[in-house]
């Protein structure tokens, strides 16, 4: 077994994305999680476009897309980089849900 850590991100994006390139955006985070660093996606919830409690970038809606997922503790620091590069990403809170997080090798 690997022990992994379990996070939570919450990301905002531009209203203005098409779906798919949304897909792309959630396709590369997958790829950091579960090949660079052998972690697991385990849900993926996005909550569409929702009104912004202020404006953000001069925009006053918001793509929201909430990702579970478990990694080590290093990869925390390279999925923030990748978000920060990507200007579509308005932005991105993540948090620790639990320490320990356990799945099955093979």
């Amino acid at each position: 077994m690997k022990r992994l850590r379990k996070y939570e991100t919450l990301i905002l994006l531009s209203p203005d994305m098409s779906s798919a390139e949304r897909q792309e955006i959630l396709d590369e985070l997958k790829k950091v999680i579960e090949e660079e660093f052998e972690g697991r996606l385990l849900e993926i919830d996005d909550w569409g476009i929702k009104e912004l409690a202020y404006p953000v970038e001069k925009h006053t809606r918001g793509h929201y897309v909430r990702i579970e997922y478990g990694v080590p503790g290093n990869a925390i620091k390279e999925i923030e980089r990748r978000l920060r590069l990507n200007e579509e990403v308005f932005k991105f809170l993540t948090v620790k849900l639990s320490d320990k997080f356990e799945i099955e090798e093979g």
